[in-house]
């Protein structure tokens, strides 16, 4: 029976150090890090989302903003406001919430946010950073999976790890941090061959494909740690991984449930982020 790898409480950590971190550049420096969401159209998850990133800008003591513009927003527009909070010195990072209406063009979008407050690490030269092993901003998610490993001492040194999933946002970043901590890694996808074949070699296993239950206990090794990065509606209607979490957690030492795993990282992390660039603009201004 897996050991479960508690989110929330790795979460709670997270949080209560940034918090010191804010109190502590604020007293010392005179600087409140602050962190604007920017939110196209009435998509209600990114409600949510925004929603829940205002009340933890909050309760970690940050400046929050939020600019909420219309459906029928002109990527003109949108591209204005970006470069606006660009050079806002009271805005040191930038959330662009995804998915942007379809007429806006998201690659333009994140693109135009200055590196410097890509808090999302979605930037191409922040994404080079990471690849080079001198990240500025690692996209939150997967800097979260990584933190609650460190949290439960599960070393991935030597380990082999395999990801499914090649997204951008957690595929690719996640391999690449495994890479970094000296893990061998493996990335699949939809196209892979005799995909349960790969997983079963897989010490460590993340699952961020998109598709609820869809890691089996079969294409699981005996022992391995999962981590579970999918949000799902199964057709009860209810939230579920990626993971067949209830067959899986017999097979696997460590285990990340859903909901609670990794989705409380994500706004820990963003914060995290936040809290890193006011600290650089503060050294900047010394």
């Amino acid at each position: 029976m897996a050991e479960i790898i508690d989110g929330k409480a790795v979460s709670a950590h997270v949080r209560k150090q940034v918090a010191d971190g804010v109190k502590g550049l604020s007293e010392s420096a005179g600087i409140t890090p602050g962190l604007a969401a920017v939110l196209v159209g009435e998509d209600p998850a990114s409600e949510i989302y925004v929603r829940n990133k205002r009340k933890a800008c909050e309760d970690a003591g940050m400046y929050s903003e939020e600019h909420r513009l219309p459906e029928e927003t002109t990527e003109e527009e949108l591209l204005a406001l970006v470069h606006r909070l660009n050079t806002d010195d009271k805005v040191h990072g930038i959330l662009v919430q995804l998915p942007l209406p379809g007429h806006i063009n998201e690659t333009n979008i994140l693109r135009a946010v200055t590196p410097l407050k890509d808090v999302d690490g979605f930037h191409p030269y922040n994404v080079g950073l990471l690849v080079e092993g001198h990240p500025r901003f690692i996209s939150c998610t997967p800097h979260g999976i990584m933190k609650m490993l460190e949290y439960y001492d599960i070393d991935v040194k030597g380990k082999e790890a395999v990801v499914v999933g090649r997204s951008n946002i957690v595929g690719k970043p996640v391999a690449i941090l495994l890479l970094h901590s000296h893990a061998t890694v493996t990335i699949c996808h939809s196209r892979t061959r005799d995909l349960g074949e790969v997983t079963r070699r897989a010490d460590i296993l993340v699952a961020a494909i998109g598709r609820a239950s869809f890691i089996t206990a079969d294409m699981v090794k005996e022992g391995a740690v999962v981590i579970d990065v999918g949000i799902n509606r199964n057709e009860q209607g209810k939230l579920a991984g990626d993971v067949d979490f209830e067959a899986v957690k017999e097979k696997a030492s460590w285990i990340t449930p859903v909901p609670g795993g990794v989705g409380p990282m994500t706004i820990s992390m963003l914060l995290w982020n936040t809290l890193e660039s006011a600290k650089s603009f503060a050294a900047g201004k010394s």
